[in-house]
């Protein structure tokens, strides 16, 4: 056995890929296409493989079109004269972005492969700007996978954050939450398999019943089921995407695929991926008030909560985002 079959074995082992889908990324991985188009080739060596997520989750990419140049050419042809000054690649790239130029970040499509927990997907979801094909339950029987979290990620309710996790839970509790979500999902997809009167597997449980309509028996999973589906997005949208599902405020569950699919960002575009994490990720958005506080303060001028005009709230923002931590109420 080759060193690359035993790893891919492993791979297989972990994410539970179904020997349809393996077989068809090793089918793909195989291929080698003649094309005239611009490719990606950090992006290529990658192409198809699946990135492990979660428990049994995973990213893969399965197509894109256009690169870095990409952006530069419809730039270009956008605003004509206006990139002269701009004499390279890079730098009209962060032009681009420092000024929200968007457009020309519009000419790049990405196509990925998603496994996830039903309850990220519908969170997902929310960002209305691609195109997605979701696995049918109607029309198949969905795999006996559940997500169930690492007892790190097992969080109490934040006190002060009505969306958000506050203290790890400890010992008898951690273990109590993780057996319930556990023994619910696999009770729930036990019932699942009797209304269906048919096995994941597909063999039939009763001969002498009929199964009920599978667009029925599915409104009994739990929402920590895999479902699966495929995502195409522009670029910018992509991005946009990245910047609130990757940013350490977002559900651990979601930043974990958010954080996959910025490696694969990196791969594709670097020049736009650097340009994205220097004013996009790592930047800071100001307020007019905002910046006349910062101004007054680099005077070295005395500012405080009271006559900035900014809430209280606003005003610990403002002291974080620029690490002025003694000023933080």
């Amino acid at each position: 056995m080759q060193k690359n079959d035993l790893a891919f074995i492993i791979l297989l082992n972990l994410m539970k890929l179904t020997s349809e889908q393996a077989k068809e990324i090793k089918e793909l991985q195989s291929q080698k296409n003649v094309t005239k188009r611009v490719t990606s080739p950090e992006l290529e060596k990658i192409l198809y493989e699946a990135i492990p997520v979660l428990d049994h989750g995973f990213v893969r990419v399965v197509d894109y079109m256009g690169d870095d140049s990409s952006i530069v050419q419809s730039a270009r042809v956008s605003y004509g004269k206006g990139t002269k000054k701009v004499s390279t690649d890079n730098g009209l790239i962060k032009y681009l972005m420092r000024h929200r130029h968007s457009t020309p970040f519009e000419m790049c499509e990405i196509k990925y492969h998603v496994k996830l927990p039903i309850f990220i997907a519908r969170q997902w979801i929310r960002h209305r700007t691609a195109n997605v094909n979701e696995y049918s339950a109607r029309y198949s029987i969905l795999d006996k996978e559940f997500y169930l979290p690492k007892t790190e990620n097992l969080a109490a309710q934040s006190q002060s954050n009505r969306q958000g996790r506050g203290d790890v839970l400890q010992g008898e509790q951690a273990k109590k939450v993780l057996n319930l979500l556990k023994n619910d999902a696999e009770q729930t997809y036990n019932n699942y398999e009797m209304m269906l009167n048919e096995r994941y597997d597909g063999s039939v449980i009763n001969e002498k019943e009929v199964g009920l309509a599978r667009e029925l028996a599915r409104m009994n999973l739990t929402l920590n089921t895999y479902t699966q589906w495929y995502w195409k997005t522009d670029l910018l949208n992509l991005m946009n995407f990245l910047r609130l599902r990757a940013d350490h405020h977002a559900q651990y569950e979601i930043r974990t695929y958010a954080d996959a699919m910025l490696d694969t960002l990196k791969k594709w575009v670097p020049i736009t991926y650097e340009a994205f994490m220097d004013y996009r990720v790592g930047g800071t958005e100001v307020s007019a008030k905002g910046k006349k506080i910062i101004q007054e303060l680099i005077k070295g001028n005395k500012v405080d909560l009271d006559s900035s005009g900014l809430s209280k709230r606003e005003w610990n923002e403002l002291m974080i985002a620029f690490d002025l931590k003694d000023k933080i109420i």
